[in-house]
Protein backbone atom coordinates (compact mmCIF):
# COMPACT_ATOMS: atom_id res chain seq x y z
CA UNK A 1 0.00 0.00 0.00
CA UNK A 2 2.63 2.30 0.68
CA UNK A 3 4.24 2.65 -2.64
CA UNK A 4 0.71 3.28 -4.02
CA UNK A 5 0.41 5.84 -1.37
CA UNK A 6 3.57 7.51 -2.75
CA UNK A 7 2.32 7.09 -6.44
CA UNK A 8 -1.25 8.27 -5.82
CA UNK A 9 0.85 11.36 -4.01
CA UNK A 10 2.67 11.88 -7.31
CA UNK A 11 -0.21 12.10 -9.65
CA UNK A 12 -1.96 14.61 -7.45
CA UNK A 13 1.11 16.78 -6.58
CA UNK A 14 1.48 16.95 -10.53
CA UNK A 15 -1.86 17.90 -11.42
CA UNK A 16 -2.53 20.58 -8.31
CA UNK A 17 -5.65 18.54 -8.07
CA UNK A 18 -7.25 15.30 -8.92
CA UNK A 19 -10.48 13.89 -8.97
CA UNK A 20 -11.67 10.10 -7.46
CA UNK A 21 -12.28 9.01 -11.17
CA UNK A 22 -9.39 9.95 -13.03
CA UNK A 23 -7.15 8.46 -10.10
CA UNK A 24 -9.22 5.30 -10.06
CA UNK A 25 -8.54 5.07 -14.01
CA UNK A 26 -4.83 6.12 -13.61
CA UNK A 27 -3.99 3.48 -10.94
CA UNK A 28 -6.71 1.01 -11.98
CA UNK A 29 -8.04 0.80 -8.50
CA UNK A 30 -11.49 1.42 -7.35
CA UNK A 31 -12.72 4.64 -6.05
CA UNK A 32 -13.67 3.34 -2.66
CA UNK A 33 -9.46 2.20 -2.82
CA UNK A 34 -8.84 5.65 -3.78
CA UNK A 35 -11.05 7.28 -0.93
CA UNK A 36 -9.10 5.37 1.40
CA UNK A 37 -5.72 6.26 0.18
CA UNK A 38 -6.69 9.95 0.12
CA UNK A 39 -7.59 9.76 3.74
CA UNK A 40 -4.09 8.28 4.19
CA UNK A 41 -2.53 10.69 2.52
CA UNK A 42 -4.73 13.51 4.26
CA UNK A 43 -3.91 12.23 7.69
CA UNK A 44 -0.41 12.50 7.10
CA UNK A 45 -1.05 16.49 5.63
CA UNK A 46 0.07 15.37 2.34
CA UNK A 47 -2.79 16.31 0.49
CA UNK A 48 -6.60 18.04 1.19
CA UNK A 49 -9.60 16.18 0.54
CA UNK A 50 -12.19 18.11 -1.44
CA UNK A 51 -15.59 17.62 -3.59
CA UNK A 52 -14.78 14.42 -5.25
CA UNK A 53 -11.16 14.21 -5.06
CA UNK A 54 -8.29 15.60 -3.32
CA UNK A 55 -5.56 18.65 -4.05
CA UNK A 56 -1.74 18.97 -3.08
CA UNK A 57 -0.78 20.90 0.20
CA UNK A 58 2.37 23.06 -0.18
CA UNK A 59 4.97 20.91 1.12
CA UNK A 60 8.29 20.43 1.20
CA UNK A 61 10.01 18.11 -1.50
CA UNK A 62 11.52 16.12 0.97
CA UNK A 63 8.06 15.07 2.52
CA UNK A 64 7.69 12.89 -0.30
CA UNK A 65 10.93 12.53 -1.48
CA UNK A 66 13.86 9.92 -1.63
CA UNK A 67 14.41 10.13 2.55
CA UNK A 68 10.42 9.33 2.93
CA UNK A 69 10.67 6.15 0.39
CA UNK A 70 13.63 4.72 1.15
CA UNK A 71 12.17 2.41 3.68
CA UNK A 72 8.96 1.58 2.02
CA UNK A 73 8.79 -2.22 1.16
CA UNK A 74 12.60 -2.59 1.78
CA UNK A 75 12.71 -5.86 1.38
CA UNK A 76 10.67 -6.84 -1.63
CA UNK A 77 13.14 -3.61 -3.17
CA UNK A 78 16.23 -5.71 -2.20
CA UNK A 79 14.89 -8.84 -3.97
CA UNK A 80 13.78 -7.40 -6.40
CA UNK A 81 17.46 -5.22 -6.68
CA UNK A 82 19.48 -8.62 -6.40
CA UNK A 83 17.51 -10.38 -9.21
CA UNK A 84 18.53 -7.19 -11.38
CA UNK A 85 21.80 -7.08 -10.48
CA UNK A 86 22.30 -11.05 -10.63
CA UNK A 87 21.44 -10.12 -14.57
CA UNK A 88 24.60 -7.73 -15.10
CA UNK A 89 27.79 -9.66 -16.66
CA UNK A 90 31.10 -9.50 -15.45
CA UNK A 91 33.15 -6.45 -16.80
CA UNK A 92 30.36 -4.76 -18.22
CA UNK A 93 29.08 -1.31 -17.91
CA UNK A 94 26.25 -0.01 -16.22
CA UNK A 95 23.73 2.98 -15.40
CA UNK A 96 22.02 2.62 -12.74
CA UNK A 97 19.04 5.28 -12.69
CA UNK A 98 18.42 7.18 -9.70
CA UNK A 99 15.69 5.63 -7.33
CA UNK A 100 14.93 3.45 -4.43
CA UNK A 101 15.03 0.27 -6.14
CA UNK A 102 17.94 1.15 -8.22
CA UNK A 103 19.85 1.64 -4.33
CA UNK A 104 19.13 -1.74 -4.04
CA UNK A 105 20.95 -3.34 -7.11
CA UNK A 106 23.93 -0.97 -5.77
CA UNK A 107 24.22 -2.87 -3.22
CA UNK A 108 23.51 -6.04 -4.63
CA UNK A 109 26.40 -5.04 -7.72
CA UNK A 110 28.88 -4.21 -4.95
CA UNK A 111 28.45 -7.56 -2.80
CA UNK A 112 29.06 -9.58 -6.29
CA UNK A 113 31.74 -7.34 -6.78
CA UNK A 114 33.46 -7.63 -3.72
CA UNK A 115 32.52 -11.44 -3.99
CA UNK A 116 34.75 -11.96 -6.59
CA UNK A 117 32.19 -11.85 -9.59
CA UNK A 118 33.22 -8.07 -10.61
CA UNK A 119 34.44 -6.67 -11.85
CA UNK A 120 32.24 -3.49 -12.78
CA UNK A 121 32.18 -0.24 -14.28
CA UNK A 122 28.99 1.44 -13.24
CA UNK A 123 27.83 5.44 -13.70
CA UNK A 124 24.85 6.74 -11.35
CA UNK A 125 21.76 8.96 -11.88
CA UNK A 126 21.72 9.47 -7.93
CA UNK A 127 23.34 10.28 -4.83
CA UNK A 128 22.39 7.94 -2.99
CA UNK A 129 22.96 5.54 -5.60
CA UNK A 130 26.46 6.27 -5.94
CA UNK A 131 27.04 6.74 -2.01
CA UNK A 132 25.92 3.01 -2.07
CA UNK A 133 29.05 2.16 -4.40
CA UNK A 134 31.68 4.52 -3.41
CA UNK A 135 35.11 2.66 -2.23
CA UNK A 136 33.61 -0.37 -3.08
CA UNK A 137 36.18 -2.81 -4.40
CA UNK A 138 35.74 -4.36 -7.86
CA UNK A 139 33.68 -1.03 -8.78
CA UNK A 140 34.39 1.86 -11.07
CA UNK A 141 32.18 4.69 -9.53
CA UNK A 142 31.11 7.38 -12.50
CA UNK A 143 28.99 9.90 -11.22
CA UNK A 144 26.83 11.87 -14.16
CA UNK A 145 26.70 15.08 -13.51
CA UNK A 146 24.07 17.48 -13.18
CA UNK A 147 21.62 19.23 -10.79
CA UNK A 148 20.46 17.29 -8.11
CA UNK A 149 17.12 17.44 -7.60
CA UNK A 150 15.94 18.57 -4.01
CA UNK A 151 14.29 15.75 -2.38
CA UNK A 152 14.95 13.42 -5.00
CA UNK A 153 18.74 13.60 -5.12
CA UNK A 154 18.69 12.58 -8.48
CA UNK A 155 20.64 14.08 -11.49
CA UNK A 156 18.92 15.71 -14.15
CA UNK A 157 18.56 18.41 -16.56
CA UNK A 158 20.78 19.47 -19.74
CA UNK A 159 23.92 18.66 -18.61
CA UNK A 160 22.82 15.16 -17.24
CA UNK A 161 22.14 14.56 -20.86
CA UNK A 162 24.63 15.98 -22.31
CA UNK A 163 27.09 14.01 -20.43
CA UNK A 164 25.39 10.61 -21.44
CA UNK A 165 25.58 11.44 -25.13
CA UNK A 166 29.59 11.19 -24.23
CA UNK A 167 28.99 7.84 -22.96
CA UNK A 168 27.41 4.01 -24.17
CA UNK A 169 26.71 1.60 -21.95
CA UNK A 170 25.87 -2.06 -21.73
CA UNK A 171 22.95 -1.89 -20.22
CA UNK A 172 21.10 0.46 -18.66
CA UNK A 173 19.18 -0.19 -15.35
CA UNK A 174 16.01 2.01 -15.02
CA UNK A 175 13.59 2.96 -12.52
CA UNK A 176 10.08 3.71 -13.82
CA UNK A 177 6.89 6.19 -11.81
CA UNK A 178 4.68 3.88 -14.06
CA UNK A 179 4.09 1.47 -17.16
CA UNK A 180 1.08 0.32 -18.42
CA UNK A 181 -0.24 -1.16 -22.39
CA UNK A 182 -1.55 2.13 -23.30
CA UNK A 183 1.00 4.58 -21.86
CA UNK A 184 3.70 2.65 -22.00
CA UNK A 185 6.85 3.85 -19.86
CA UNK A 186 6.10 6.91 -17.93
CA UNK A 187 7.37 9.46 -15.13
CA UNK A 188 5.76 12.13 -12.92
CA UNK A 189 8.05 14.63 -14.61
CA UNK A 190 9.46 16.16 -18.17
CA UNK A 191 12.90 16.30 -16.04
CA UNK A 192 12.89 12.33 -15.14
CA UNK A 193 11.28 11.47 -18.31
CA UNK A 194 13.84 13.44 -20.71
CA UNK A 195 16.88 12.01 -18.64
CA UNK A 196 15.50 8.29 -19.09
CA UNK A 197 14.97 9.00 -23.21
CA UNK A 198 18.37 9.83 -23.58
CA UNK A 199 20.07 7.30 -21.27
CA UNK A 200 17.94 4.46 -23.86
CA UNK A 201 19.69 5.75 -26.62
CA UNK A 202 22.81 5.33 -25.22
CA UNK A 203 22.90 1.60 -24.18
CA UNK A 204 22.55 -1.85 -25.47
CA UNK A 205 20.34 -3.10 -23.69
CA UNK A 206 17.98 -2.04 -20.86
CA UNK A 207 15.98 -3.42 -17.97
CA UNK A 208 13.51 -2.01 -15.62
CA UNK A 209 13.26 -2.09 -11.52
CA UNK A 210 9.40 -1.45 -10.72
CA UNK A 211 7.80 -2.93 -7.72
CA UNK A 212 3.99 -4.31 -9.12
CA UNK A 213 2.28 -0.95 -7.45
CA UNK A 214 4.01 0.80 -10.83
CA UNK A 215 2.30 -1.67 -13.33
CA UNK A 216 -1.13 -0.55 -14.67
CA UNK A 217 -0.88 3.19 -13.78
CA UNK A 218 -0.20 6.02 -16.29
CA UNK A 219 2.19 9.05 -15.61
CA UNK A 220 2.04 12.54 -16.90
CA UNK A 221 5.58 12.37 -19.34
CA UNK A 222 5.87 9.51 -21.83
CA UNK A 223 9.29 8.16 -21.78
CA UNK A 224 9.02 5.37 -24.37
CA UNK A 225 7.07 2.36 -25.69
CA UNK A 226 7.27 -0.92 -24.33
CA UNK A 227 8.80 -2.58 -26.66
CA UNK A 228 11.84 0.08 -25.92
CA UNK A 229 12.97 -1.97 -22.72
CA UNK A 230 14.12 -5.68 -23.06
CA UNK A 231 13.29 -7.08 -19.26
CA UNK A 232 11.47 -5.73 -16.63
CA UNK A 233 12.01 -6.91 -12.85
CA UNK A 234 9.06 -6.86 -10.75
CA UNK A 235 7.76 -8.63 -7.20
CA UNK A 236 5.69 -11.55 -7.38
CA UNK A 237 2.70 -9.94 -6.23
CA UNK A 238 2.48 -8.56 -9.87
CA UNK A 239 1.19 -12.55 -11.16
CA UNK A 240 -1.72 -12.03 -8.41
CA UNK A 241 -4.66 -10.54 -9.74
CA UNK A 242 -6.45 -10.77 -6.20
CA UNK A 243 -3.43 -8.77 -4.93
CA UNK A 244 -2.88 -6.69 -7.90
CA UNK A 245 -5.57 -6.34 -10.77
CA UNK A 246 -4.45 -3.36 -12.03
CA UNK A 247 -1.03 -5.08 -13.10
CA UNK A 248 -2.62 -7.98 -15.54
CA UNK A 249 -3.39 -6.23 -18.54
CA UNK A 250 0.06 -4.55 -18.29
CA UNK A 251 1.51 -7.72 -17.85
CA UNK A 252 -0.11 -8.92 -20.83
CA UNK A 253 0.79 -5.92 -23.22
CA UNK A 254 4.39 -6.50 -21.79
CA UNK A 255 4.52 -10.10 -23.21
CA UNK A 256 3.06 -8.84 -26.49
CA UNK A 257 5.40 -6.64 -26.92
CA UNK A 258 8.58 -8.97 -26.28
CA UNK A 259 9.76 -7.48 -22.85
CA UNK A 260 10.61 -10.35 -20.34
CA UNK A 261 8.85 -10.07 -17.27
CA UNK A 262 10.57 -11.67 -14.26
CA UNK A 263 9.70 -11.82 -10.81
CA UNK A 264 11.75 -11.95 -7.77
Amino acid sequence: MTDRLDVTLRLIRNAGRASLTDLASRLGVSEMTVRRDLDALQARGLVERVRGGAVAVAEPESAAGFAARAGWQAGLKDRIGRAAAALVEPGATVLLDAGTTTVHVARALADRAAAGEGPFTVAVLGLPVADALADRPGVRLLVVGGESRPGERSLAGPLTAAVLRQLTFDLFVMSIGAVSGEAGWSEFTLEDAAVKQVALQQARSSLVVADASKLGVRAFASVAPLDAVGRLVTDRSARNPQLTPAAQDTLAALENAHVEVLCA
